[in-house]
């Protein structure tokens, strides 16, 4: 038995550890565009997102870290709408966020690899590729 999802608003929202972590967090189909912010890593403190919308977003959402000393190690591939497919990976020392782009079927894992640095791994099926930067 897996812990209940969490439903996150469709606003800009700081995740915490006793709250989020360790769940399935569903991303809405959003008004405009979003950030989630990580809390401070914690080795193997973990987070999964997924889309929880009946269509294709035309919105963007943004998992950051909150700071670029905090910054992803690993890759997403996207499945484009439009037959592009590629991996798109973080430079592994300094991107702190990533914008998924046009929303739809999703699954982004985040699992802390110490105090500092994000694992990122997962799939996004969207019109725009997701992107890796600086915060």
């Amino acid at each position: 038995l897996l812990a209940t999802p969490v439903a996150l608003a469709d606003a800009n929202t700081t995740l915490s550890a006793t709250v989020h972590g360790g769940r399935t967090l569903v991303i809405p189909n959003l008004a405009a565009e979003k950030t989630y912010t990580l809390p401070t890593p914690a080795a193997g403190l973990y987070f999964k997102f997924v889309y929880g919308g009946a269509a294709n977003d035309a919105q963007n959402a943004i998992i950051s870290t909150g700071a670029d000393a905090n910054f992803f190690i690993g890759g997403l591939t996207h499945l484009d709408i439009g037959d592009d497919n590629a991996n798109v990976y973080a430079n592994g020392s300094s991107n702190s966020k990533v914008t998924l782009g046009q929303i739809g079927v999703m699954e982004i894992n985040v699992l802390a690899k110490d105090t500092t640095n994000w694992y990122i791994w997962g799939n996004i099926c969207s019109a725009a590729a997701p992107a890796f930067a600086d915060q």
